[in-house]
């Protein structure tokens, strides 16, 4: 209670609450006016509070699902204000001129702005210095030029998701382009103008320098908040990847090593040696010793019967040998 005492003293300083002259009202303002005060209207400042609040809370929302914001101003008082107040947050801005179009043929306009840029390039890389004075001239106008009108979109490579309008009345022409599109918009709201236009009015007044400023700043200051929320969510969906790819790779090499683990002699699994290390003694008729063979009966010897190797024929762990009389006779000389 006491944040909203203390904003709405601020707005009440900085003259937020002045409206147009009674003749110029618009009657759809009925419910944000006041009283009537010399043949001027006052702006009821509670409401001012409320649609200020509803309407960084919706910004701060958008900037935080990483869209984009346009600002729109052209009026005198307000260039500046909201250009500064702009560049803070990083969002596109047009305070000079509103080019017809500029969002319903935006596949035009993003041309005239790589023209721009290309001719900053060729500035940057030197390319001036070969061609003549009278080009280079011309090239140079046209740059400065489109900068004035298009400097504050050159980075924005879409249709932004919202517009906040100062001056519904005097920005028709943006407002109903993002009427037609679809997109969200904000404004400040005179009494002279229609609130329901806009998607989230604040009813305030839109030709004092300190007014605008006031209303302005708040709206970026949101802005703000959100892109930092939005960087913060960012950074820890990085370290919360990186974790689970350790975890990934940590389970993955544990499982080699288990691999590894049961292929090593004697470990789970392998093959277990005989003493020494070496295969045993093979058993009766021919057994081979040694391993998962075992050092008991292996192979039945019945399959290799003992009258083809004379003498039992085992081939004894140590590397034995075949004894040469108890061999198989050779063939005759």
């Amino acid at each position: 209670m006491e944040n909203n005492t203390s904003l709405q003293q601020q707005l009440l300083e900085a003259g937020v609450h002045f409206g147009h002259l009674k003749k110029k009202w618009n009657p759809k303002m009925l419910p944000y006016i006041f009283a009537e005060k010399k043949g001027i209207h006052i702006i009821d400042l509670n409401k001012t509070v409320e649609g200020l609040q509803e309407t960084a809370a919706a910004l701060k929302s958008i900037a935080k699902s990483g869209k984009k914001i346009m600002f729109v101003a052209t009026k005198k008082q307000a260039k500046e204000i909201v250009a500064d107040a702009a560049k803070r947050v990083n969002m596109p801005y047009v305070t000079e001129r509103w080019l017809g179009g500029m969002l319903t043929n935006f596949a035009t306009i993003r041309k005239s702005v790589k023209k721009m840029q290309s001719i900053e390039k060729m500035l940057a890389d030197g390319t001036f210095d070969n061609i003549t004075k009278k080009e280079r001239l011309t090239l140079s106008r046209d740059k400065d030029k489109m900068e004035k009108v298009l400097g504050g979109i050159s980075q924005l490579a879409r249709v932004p998701a919202a517009l906040f309008i100062v001056d519904i009345s005097h920005e028709h022409i943006a407002l109903a382009e993002a009427k037609r599109l679809g997109v969200s918009t904000f404004g400040m709201v005179d009494t002279n103008s229609d609130p329901t236009k806009v998607d989230f009015a604040i009813p305030a007044n839109d030709d004092a320098t300190k007014s605008i400023a006031i209303i302005v700043s708040y709206i970026a200051a949101a802005i703000a908040e959100g892109l930092a929320e939005r960087a913060v969510e960012k950074t820890d969906e990085v370290e919360e990847e990186e974790a689970d790819n350790k975890v990934r790779k940590f389970e993955l090499d544990g499982g080699d090593d288990r691999g590894e683990r049961g292929r090593r002699p004697g470990g789970p699994g392998g093959r277990s040696a005989g003493p020494g290390g070496q295969r045993g003694p093979g058993g009766p008729g021919g057994n081979r010793g040694g391993g998962n063979r075992g050092g008991g009966p292996g192979r039945s010897g019945g399959n290799r019967p003992g009258g083809n190797r004379p003498g039992g024929g085992s081939r004894p762990g140590g590397g034995g040998f075949r004894p040469s009389g108890a061999g198989k006779p050779g063939p005759a000389r």
